[in-house]
């Protein structure tokens, strides 16, 4: 089965993309892996992803949630996972930035387009 992999993270722009890809994965009839990714932040923990669970079960997508807490970068994790699962699409968000910020995107949003196999839709909160 084809996939559309998700980057999310408990924010505006992690809840956009969700929502984004949710109805991406409608429209080609496919899986949904839902990538969160840590570099080993043990401060924090891993967010609680109750409320995406919620969401993606009243969807009606099949889909798949990974919490990856493996030292890589957000980019990296979330351009293996798509490699790794052939997957048709990624679905990103982007934060605001302010007038500087706008010249450069994120350092993962970049690598993310940069390094990615398949198209990648990045979406505003």
């Amino acid at each position: 089965m084809s996939s559309v992999v998700v980057g999310y993270v408990p924010k505006p722009e992690g809840e956009a993309a969700l929502t984004t890809a949710i109805a991406e994965a409608r429209l080609r009839d496919a899986d949904l892996i839902v990538v969160n990714s840590h570099q080993g932040r043990t401060d924090e923990g891993e967010p609680d992803l109750a409320d995406v669970r919620a969401t993606l079960e009243a969807s009606g997508v099949d889909y798949e949630i990974r919490q990856l807490t493996r030292g890589f970068e957000a980019a990296e994790d979330l351009v293996s996972v798509a490699e790794a699962n052939d997957a048709l699409l990624i679905v990103i968000g982007l934060r605001r930035r302010t007038p500087v910020g706008k010249l450069i995107l994120g350092s993962n949003a970049q690598r993310v387009l940069l390094d990615a196999h398949c198209p990648v839709l990045a979406v505003k909160a």
